[in-house]
Parts: C-alpha cells; structure tokens; sequence
C-alpha cells in the first residue's frame, strides 16, 4: 500500500467527490455528518475499550473503517473551505509545543 500525504488525501477526496459524488454536501450538512461518524467511532471506543458491552449491531464494526469515516468528512470540509490541511497541522502542532512542552512534563499525574 503506498504511503499517503494529507494533502493527496484532500486530493483523493476531491477527485472522488467529482467523479463519483455529484458535488459536496454543504459545510453544515458535512457538519452534521462528521458528528454522526464522531459518533460512531465513539460507540465502538466506549464498547472496545470502557465500560459498555456491545449491542448485536455494533460487534462486526470496524474501528480503522470509524476512523476513515471521521476523516473522510473531515477532508471533504477543508477541501469546501479551502483549508491546506498539512499547513494546518504543523501550525497546530508548532502552537501545541510552544504552548505545552513543560506542562505535559511536569504533570505529576502523568508520571
């Protein structure tokens, strides 16, 4: 399987949309979506690994293919809004180490 960038990933969905979807559904619509695949994945984390016990609908689910749905919906919205999802990480991943690179480290709760 060849390794996949966020960006050819917001390519890829992209593409698809075009070629096979019609057009986007409008950002609230996806808004919508990403809260019912957010959901899902939910379900299955709280029936995997808490307190829960599965339904008999929920056993055959899989967690890699939740996870693909949540960012399924996600690329299609940065792709609608015109978000550079690679420029976005690492902007959020410079803030989050300027921001937390002590505190993570000095949380005796952690240790």
């Amino acid at each position: 399987m060849e390794e996949i960038t966020i960006q050819k990933a917001q390519e890829q969905v992209d593409h698809w949309i075009k070629t096979y979807g019609v057009r986007y559904f409008n950002e609230l619509t996806n808004m919508a979506i990403l809260t019912e695949e957010v959901g899902e994945l939910a379900r299955i984390i709280a029936r995997t690994y808490g307190e829960q016990s599965f339904k008999e609908s929920d056993r055959n689910r899989d967690l890699g293919d939740e996870m693909a749905d949540v960012l399924w919906v996600l690329l299609c919205l940065a792709n609608q809004t015109g978000i550079d999802l690679t420029e976005a990480f690492h902007k959020n991943l410079e803030k989050k180490t300027l921001r937390d690179k002590e505190r993570h480290q000095n949380n005796q709760k952690l240790e």
